[in-house]
């Protein structure tokens, strides 16, 4: 079985919303084996979702929606459902009195409007709701359409969310036959020409139902490895099979083969060694900081972060003294170790990392642009392991993005050249 997602809404087209919705459907639905041939957004007009909502039950078995349940004018979904079917609506007695118990609860009248987020269209398997108001539908369409399905849900996040994992997906996985296996390859330092011809010989020579895809972001490139089959040992073993012959190409640069962050890898590197760390930012205002600390268990390994943005603030609360200021500039090498030394006196810290540079838009000059960064990483063993200058290119946000990348990718290369039994 194949899949389309259809998101209604205006305030998706107008960029007001980003659709997280499909992302989750579509990771979701490849669990169980229901590869998304297509996403797509539409508005709320009733002749247009009509319209988008036939030409997705042509080609696939299930067309999920998301959006337009609502209670107000803009929500019309069912209308143009019903419009295309040729159905009416009935009132499901379940999410009635579902609804009626949550309105006596909070002492809420049962109005009209309430009342017809029950109402369903004639034939419809109902998707009960248990973090909203709407009633989601699934709808087998007939022979006019092949008797694809369709399911209707909220645009809520949430009640979307508890639809697709209670109802929406066991009801589809009793009817898949195939299988998909998707291994993410997360990688550090390389970018995206030089990984593919690192690997154009195992590209050239993939499994059948086996394919291969880029996906560069700010910081660098994941490969997703995805094949599609019949029997999951099969499956799974192709996978695997591409995915080892990677990992043994490109290794130094991979931290992962799973849905991880580079900084939840730091963080179990850091834990299993019974190592910690602390930060001295300045360019990055606290981000690299905040990264590590969104790693749930973190505080086992994070001690302490300083934001130095100012001269002042390296030199009072990390000692770094004002003629290397004056000598090197805030943005340099010199600084950033005396920001780590500092930092790793008044952590205790067994590593600490700096950052000091220019994000931009303003302040830099020939020698010294916006986009350079200097970072360093002392630890306690051997004071200063590394510093080093780099040089970005991108807006301030994204600039500072790159920062804490950078030193974080250091840090993770530091750990992983010492030996297991050391950390």
């Amino acid at each position: 079985m194949r899949a389309e997602i259809v998101s209604v809404g205006d305030e998706l087209l107008k960029g007001q919303r980003v659709n997280t919705n499909a992302a989750f459907m579509a990771a979701a639905l490849a669990g169980i084996g229901v590869p998304v041939g297509r996403i797509v957004a539409c508005s709320d007009g009733e002749e247009e979702i009509a319209a988008v909502f036939a030409e997705s039950l042509e080609r696939a078995d299930i067309v999920l929606v998301t959006g337009g349940l609502g209670p107000t004018r803009d929500d019309r979904t069912k209308k143009a459902v019903r419009q295309l079917l040729g159905r009416g609506l009935e009132l499901s007695e379940e999410a009635f009195a579902t609804l009626a118990e949550r309105a006596g609860q909070r002492g809420v009248e049962m109005t009209e409007s309430l009342r017809d987020q029950a109402m369903v269209i004639e034939g419809s398997h109902v998707i009960a709701n248990t973090k909203g108001t709407a009633a989601g539908m699934i709808l087998l369409c007939g022979e006019q359409f092949q008797n694809h399905y369709l399911v209707l849900m909220p645009g809520v996040p949430s009640e979307m969310k508890a639809m697709m994992e209670l109802t929406v997906l066991p009801f589809f996985a009793a009817l898949s036959d195939t299988v998909i296996c998707h291994t993410p390859i997360k990688t550090v330092g390389i970018g995206e020409s030089t990984l593919a011809a690192m690997i154009v010989d195992i590209e050239d020579a993939l499994p059948a139902g086996t394919t291969l895809a880029y996906l560069p972001h700010a910081a660098g490139v994941t490969l997703m490895i995805s094949t599609l089959g019949r029997e999951r040992e099969v499956v799974e073993r192709d996978n695997r099979t591409v995915v080892d012959a990677i990992v043994g190409r490109a290794g130094m640069s991979i931290y992962a083969t799973r849905e991880v962050s580079l900084e939840a890898t730091i963080i179990a590197m850091l834990s299993a060694g019974g190592l910690t760390v602390a930060v001295a930012e300045s360019c990055t205002g606290g981000l690299v900081a905040s990264r590590l600390t969104d790693v749930p268990g973190s505080s086992s390994s994070f001690l302490q972060g300083f934001v130095v943005y100012s001269n002042q603030a390296k030199e009072r609360s990390l000692g770094v003294s004002k003629e290397i200021l004056e000598k090197f500039g805030a943005v340099s090498e010199e600084v950033a170790r005396a920001m780590a030394l500092g930092c790793l006196e008044k952590s205790g810290a067994d590593f600490a990392l700096s950052t000091t540079g220019i994000a931009g838009p303003a302040g830099g000059s020939l020698e010294k642009p916006v986009g350079m960064l200097c970072l360093a990483i002392a630890n306690k063993t051997s004071g200063v392991l590394l510093s080093k200058t780099l040089f970005m290119h991108g807006d301030r946000e994204l600039n500072k993005f790159r920062f804490s990348e950078a030193v974080l990718r250091e840090l993770w290369e530091s750990l992983r050249d010492i030996p297991v039994t050391e950390r």
